[in-house]
């Protein structure tokens, strides 16, 4: 998507370390207007493939996942990475672990919000191993959820995770796919 990587491009910022800052439009301030384009594209993706619930993982997925959500006109349920006192009833759970803060934690979701009956559309900002992808895979695969898509703002097309996931025979689409990122700044995006 060429809007995302134009954004990338002028607003991101390549940290060491394989880090690519994007909170000024994407993960901490949000840029409506940007995620609702996300939004359509997403739609557009995955119109025709049955879609009733979109999943994420708090808390960077969970704007995608609603402004997407408007398009689908389906509900959205996100995993907590921290099991709170108003969770109530049985809990599906999975470890993982997060490349951003270098720890393994638990995600929870409550098992009355996902099921056998629901095809789900999987949303997060960031693919780079898939880490966090697998532990939402794992909780569907517990509720008996089908798996519709996968669809990721922007891939780190450098590391495995998506790869490792189109092999595995799911429909990953990622909106910007960066395929090289320099500590001095440089950014190559994969042609789409």
């Amino acid at each position: 998507m060429e809007l995302l990587e134009q954004r990338i491009l002028s607003e991101g910022q390549v940290r060491p370390g394989n880090v690519l800052k994007v909170d000024c439009f994407l993960n901490h301030q949000l840029d409506v207007d940007l995620l609702d384009k996300l939004g359509q594209e997403f739609y557009r993706l995955y119109k025709g493939d049955g879609i009733n619930k979109i999943l994420t993982i708090e808390a960077s997925g969970i704007a995608i996942a609603c402004m997407t959500a408007r398009y689908f006109n389906v509900p959205v349920v996100f995993a907590k990475k921290a099991k709170s006192k108003n969770i109530d009833g049985e809990v599906f759970t999975s470890t993982v672990h997060s490349f951003t803060y270098g720890k393994d934690y638990d995600i929870t979701l409550s098992k009355k919000f996902l099921g056998p009956q629901d095809k789900v559309l999987i949303l997060d900002d960031f693919l780079a191993v898939g880490k966090a992808m697998h532990g939402l895979l794992d909780v569907c695969a517990q509720a008996g959820a089908q798996v519709g898509g996968i669809g990721i703002a922007i891939e780190k097309g450098f590391q495995q995770g998506g790869d490792t996931l189109r092999a595995q025979g799911y429909k990953v689409s990622s909106l910007a796919i960066v395929d090289e990122m320099t500590d001095d700044g440089r950014l190559r995006f994969r042609p789409q």
